[in-house]
């Protein structure tokens, strides 16, 4: 009963629309109106700035972290590592499944990338750093953040499964199952890569400027 009773508000954490709440709380529209539509940080970045982009992205970091932490108030000493494991599972995993299907937002909600980052570092920092690292090298080199969550998604099962030899199964399941997640939801964005006509993150510009001038000068 405690177990369902804490999962229940994982779940309601999760549905936390930050995104949405900060753009109707402080400039009178709704983010999922805008921009790609989506209600997460990446769109908040777009259309908000970087600073309110960067505030959403910590909040659902932070939803999935906390409703992670959730676990260490059941006896789970009693019960061993591995019920605790699969307690944070469980309660990461209703966290964002919140995110995506937020209650509190008709269940219009992100992608859950922040949020699925955020359990990971809850349960697995070592893991979660180096698919930061990851995601930072591909933005640097593309500007495209569709692009820095899908390659550091997949990355994820690499590192569980390979480097870090993870021997919990259903952890190992559980990092397979994030990668195809995330490939799932960005299905659109990935059509678009191929087309090359994705939206490139506002970052780098000048990197971007220096490039195309000397291109122009070799030429």
């Amino acid at each position: 009963m405690n177990e369902i009773f804490l999962i229940v508000i994982a779940y309601l954490m999760g549905s936390i629309p930050t995104a949405v709440w900060t753009s109707k709380a402080f400039f009178g529209i709704d983010i999922r109106d805008y921009g790609s539509g989506n209600s997460g940080a990446t769109n908040t970045y777009r259309v908000l700035g970087a600073k309110w982009g960067t505030f959403v992205m910590i909040v659902d970091m932070l939803k999935a972290l906390v409703a992670v932490k959730l676990a260490f108030f059941l006896p789970y000493e009693v019960h061993g590592d591995f019920y605790l494991v699969n307690m944070q599972l469980g309660l990461g995993l209703a966290a964002v499944v919140g995110h995506i299907f937020p209650v509190w937002a008709e269940f219009r909600g992100g992608k859950g990338v922040a949020s699925l980052f955020g359990m990971v570092l809850g349960i697995q920092p070592n893991v979660a750093i180096c698919c930061v690292g990851i995601f930072i090298l591909v933005l640097y080199a593309t500007r495209w953040v569709s692009l820095s969550s899908i390659l550091a998604s997949l990355a994820f099962p690499v590192f569980i499964l390979f480097i870090f030899n993870e021997p919990e199964t259903l952890y190992r399941v559980f990092a397979i199952v994030v990668a195809l997640l995330v490939i799932l939801t960005h299905q659109k964005n990935i059509g678009r890569i191929l087309k090359g006509n994705e939206n490139r993150l506002p970052i780098l510009k000048h990197r971007d400027r220096r490039r195309q001038k000397s291109e122009k000068e070799n030429d």
